[in-house]
């Protein structure tokens, strides 16, 4: 969903001759995966940040075509909204000294940002919901000047035979509302983090990456507030989950016919798996026809992009070579670069260290507690509790002190990390569990001791921000 299109409306004809090209294409990658075709090279790590503009008001900033512009980098991108913007950084091997490096290239690019942005009279705010941002502001007005998002909302209304998008949150407090278009997606900034992985190691990877979202989400919970409403540790999760909703699949919140989801299941033998599911039971969002060759899997890589599981294997290529890329999608944008990358960094390593278990952590896992724990731990955070391997059900502070952080440094070690890198990160991600700060810990903290007032909180937040500590060390 990176690329733009040249269609905003399409034809019937145009829908039945993607989904030819759409079977071509998926049936040649089921032959790729047969004949061994990806990149057999080691890891590569990436991301992609997403960030909201702010004004004086400390309210949402439609003006993302204009900053861009001014900004003048090729790392940062439209979003969505035109009050949400996209940093990435190059693609690097995910060994030695990357995380010290992942954090100087994406400090160095903030900081550009926000020269710029302050030349506008603007903030960034590095979120997973702008604690300011109004129902109001989450109309088409405020959609990006793009045609794939024009497309993109009016084929999901279409499914839904122009029926409402109906929130229906259950947290702290209930949120219900109803709203006519995509634009409640725009509300939810994520980090998502990107693993390139040989394709001997993909099952295991992709599985790992399933297991490892609920503590990961749990250490980064960063998205309480939504309307002034109190309601999830990660209100991103169902809010995103139900901002997309096509209708007419399972009435299961969890089930796996839904554009937003944790999946239906495991991979097995390869991730064709899910490139099937895709083409067999998802119908097309956005059916632009490309004039490529069927090797470039135009179609295939668009269709996968308007399905938004919350660990997504992509297709890439590199020297005109396919790769294997996991897209882990669970956490939120900030509340630092010091909180971003270490985010990252336990990622990485608590990946690695249970794919390369002797007996794969899967096969004591079920998917159903797999997807459990996630949606646990976005309601709770580091209060939920976690059902880990055999049935072993404890606090997700104990479990990420006592299992989880170690695991996550054999990982790093075995991946070549820096020591010195493995240990700052990840001793950012056990102050924070043992403080059981949080981002959205901290933000509560903030409310139950000033109250609800949302500018006085995001205020408070941007300036803790600027200060690049990490959250824990954040004062109320």
């Amino acid at each position: 969903m990176g690329q733009e299109i040249d269609e905003a409306r399409f034809s019937r004809q145009d829908f039945t001759t993607f989904h030819q090209r759409l079977s071509e294409e998926t049936a040649l990658l089921a032959t790729w995966f047969k004949q061994d075709r990806f990149d057999p090279g080691p890891p590569v790590a990436g991301f992609e940040l997403e960030a909201w503009l702010v004004d004086a008001r400390l309210r949402p900033a439609p003006v993302n075509a204009q900053f861009i512009e001014r900004l003048g980098s090729p790392l940062v991108f439209p979003e969505l909204a035109t009050f949400n913007v996209e940093f990435n950084i190059e693609p690097l091997p995910l060994r030695g000294h990357i995380l010290s490096r992942m954090a100087d290239g994406l400090r160095q690019t903030w900081r550009q940002a926000r020269r710029t942005a302050h030349e506008m009279q603007l903030e960034l705010a590095m979120i997973g919901i702008l604690p300011t941002v109004r129902d109001a502001d989450l109309s088409p007005a405020n959609l990006s000047a793009m045609n794939r998002y024009h497309a993109l909302n009016a084929e999901i209304l279409r499914l839904r035979g122009g029926r409402p998008l109906r929130l229906d949150i259950h947290g702290h407090d209930i949120l219900r509302a109803e709203h006519g278009d995509v634009m409640l997606e725009s509300a939810t900034t994520s980090f998502q983090i990107h693993l390139q992985i040989p394709p001997q190691l993909a099952v295991r990877a992709y599985n790992a990456s399933i297991i490892a979202s609920a503590p990961l989400v749990a250490v980064s919970a960063n998205s309480p507030y939504l309307f002034g409403h109190d309601l999830w540790a990660e209100t991103r999760i169902p809010l995103f989950e139900q901002s997309v909703e096509v209708g007419g699949y399972e009435e299961d919140a969890h089930g796996p016919m839904r554009r937003v989801s944790f999946g239906s299941g495991y991979a097995r033998a390869t991730l064709q798996e899910v490139f099937t599911e895709n083409l067999e039971h998802f119908p097309v969002l956005l059916p632009v026809l490309f004039d490529e060759p069927p090797e470039r899997l135009a179609h295939l890589r668009l269709h996968n992009g308007t399905l938004w599981r919350w660990n997504r294997p992509l297709i890439g290529f590199s020297d005109g070579r396919p790769h294997l890329r996991i897209e882990q999608r669970v956490t939120p944008a900030g509340p630092s670069v010091a909180d971003t990358v270490a985010n990252a960094a336990f990622f990485y390593g608590l990946c690695q260290a249970l794919s390369q278990r002797p007996e794969a952590p899967e096969t004591r896992l079920p998917f159903a507690t797999a997807r459990d724990n996630f949606y646990a731990a976005a309601r709770h955070g580091l209060d939920a509790h976690i059902t880990w391997l055999d049935g072993n059900k404890q606090p997700a502070q104990s479990l990420l002190l006592k299992t989880l952080l170690p695991l996550a440094a054999q990982g790093l070690a075995a991946l070549g990390i820096d020591r010195g890198d493995a240990e700052h990160y990840l001793g950012i991600i056990e102050s924070r569990v043992k403080n059981a700060c949080n981002g959205a810990a901290w933000q509560r903290a903030y409310v139950a001791r000033f109250g609800p007032h949302m500018p006085g909180l995001l205020a408070a937040y941007l300036e803790r921000q600027e200060s690049g500590l990490p959250v824990h060390e954040w004062d109320i």
